[in-house]
């Protein structure tokens, strides 16, 4: 099997067609896989399907950025990036919250790892139960989001599913949960109310949180935004949101 293990912020990287494929079948976690543009269908096919069937992203990509993903030249056109950390499940999340009303953060598209990372982190710090992401067109547990999260990736729930909005309906109708997403056209966010089961959304770096997913959220909250710079850092707008949860949760009052 051709690995490359690698060291700091760079990701643990299998490269070949049968690694790849025995990864996937042995139910590895993998953030996507890679395949040589122009590759013929055949040879792919089999972990084409099983990536499929598994809801693994796959992403053309040339020879030379596979040639440096893994650091050989023999990785037959298919490499894939492993996740430096497991994924939870639901059940995991529900465990972990008990008796407590739930207190989940779903992460709407982030695309970068460091954001991603300090959510998780800052979640973990406020006494969330659990983050929830998508399995594409975001960032993943690739080891730049576990660093960035100081531990807190591997001992919070996260868990990655094929359909955000779906998932909110589902906690609505089992767990009773409202949520809350951070838009600049929404209410001040020190009125909202946080104390019973919430989820709070926050959206991708550049886009903010989707048309669909704001239409599924109970509220939005926004942050007053004094200077001449109108938007922040999803990860530091998520930060203040989230500690404000926990002030209410808490039972703490306003200074």
């Amino acid at each position: 099997m051709q690995e490359k293990k690698q060291t700091g912020e760079q990701n643990q990287v299998l490269a070949g067609r049968n690694p790849v494929l025995e990864a996937l079948r042995s139910g590895r976690e993998l953030e996507c896989i890679y395949i040589q543009s122009g590759s013929p269908k055949g040879p792919a096919a089999a972990i084409l399907n099983k990536a499929r069937e598994l809801g693994i992203p796959v992403k053309e990509a040339t020879r030379e950025k596979l040639n440096q993903l893994s650091g050989i030249e023999t990785h037959q056109g298919v490499a894939a990036i492993c996740a430096a950390a497991a994924y939870a499940e639901m059940k995991d999340i529900y465990e972990r919250a008990g008796e407590e009303p739930l207190f989940v953060v779903i992460c709407d598209n982030i695309e970068d790892p460091h954001n991603l990372g300090a959510i998780i982190r800052t979640a973990e710090a406020c006494g969330a139960h659990g983050v929830i992401i998508p399995k594409r067109h975001s960032a993943g547990l690739t080891a730049a989001a576990v660093k960035s999260s100081a531990g807190a990736a591997v001992c919070l729930p996260v868990v990655r599913v094929a359909n955000i909005v779906a998932t909110m309906q589902s906690l609505k109708a089992e767990k009773n949960v409202w949520f809350t997403c951070a838009d600049m056209d929404g209410e001040n966010w020190c009125q909202l109310d946080f104390k019973g089961a919430v989820g709070l959304v926050i959206g991708s770096e550049g886009n903010g949180v989707s048309r669909l997913v704001k239409e599924e959220c109970d509220f939005v909250a926004a942050l007053p935004m004094q200077g001449q710079i109108n938007s922040l850092n999803a990860s530091v707008a998520g930060g203040i949101i989230l500690y404000e949860i926990t002030r209410q949760r808490l039972g703490l009052k306003a200074r």
